[in-house]
């Protein structure tokens, strides 16, 4: 599952098989995303959606060059749990 930027939106969306849509909502300043709210729908939760939207949320603003803050609490969660985020988080 692919995840990808929707800037007109400010969020990383990941579809799912089933035409629903996990996302990652944010704020963009200067290359800093500030990553304010994760969502999958309530159907799917359990099923591991989550961790493969914070990795792919988190791979594209590494491939794009840019900072990440986690502000929502499943965000800072997924962060803490991997250290290879470290050059990647800002503030």
């Amino acid at each position: 599952m692919d995840v990808k930027d929707n800037p007109a939106a400010s969020r990383f969306e990941m579809p799912l098989e089933d035409g629903t849509m996990a996302f990652c909502a944010y704020r963009e300043k200067d290359g800093v995303y500030e990553l304010t709210h994760a969502e999958v729908p309530s159907v799917h939760e359990g099923k591991g959606y989550g961790g493969r939207l914070a990795k792919g949320t988190f791979d594209a603003i590494r491939a794009g060059g840019h900072k990440a803050i986690p502000r929502c609490s499943f965000m800072v969660a997924y962060a803490r749990r991997h250290p290879e985020l470290a050059d990647i988080l800002a503030g």
